[in-house]
């Protein structure tokens, strides 16, 4: 008993039982830091080519939207040229100067 009451530097350092190994933290080593740092470059490298080739698609998306609306509104000012020449027709058949013309009757042929 006197060996355990006795000096407590002794006592606490080396007594029975226990362990004198220090362990040391393991962290990793400057291939493993490269290695992730190359992944994470590559990671962000993979979004931003994907970002880009979003917007490329929205670009040609838009593009065919408005070359839509080209083709559209140029049928709209033809059938409004249509629409002007049957009203003008109509308009000129209803018209006092047509309604008094003679109707027209071949004249012949020349012998």
């Amino acid at each position: 008993m006197t060996r355990r009451s006795g000096d407590m530097a002794a006592t606490t350092t080396w007594t029975r039982n226990r362990n004198t190994v220090r362990h040391q933290h393991k962290s990793l080593g400057s291939v493993s830091h490269a290695m992730i740092v190359g992944l994470l470059v590559l990671i962000v490298g993979l979004i931003y080519v994907a970002q880009g080739t979003k917007a490329t698609n929205y670009d040609y998306e838009l593009s065919e939207i408005e070359t839509e609306i080209v083709d559209l509104q140029s049928k709209k000012e033809d059938l409004a040229v249509e629409k002007a020449r049957l009203t003008s027709i109509a308009a000129a058949e209803t018209s006092e100067v047509a309604v008094a013309m003679e109707d027209a009757s071949p004249a012949g042929y020349a012998e």
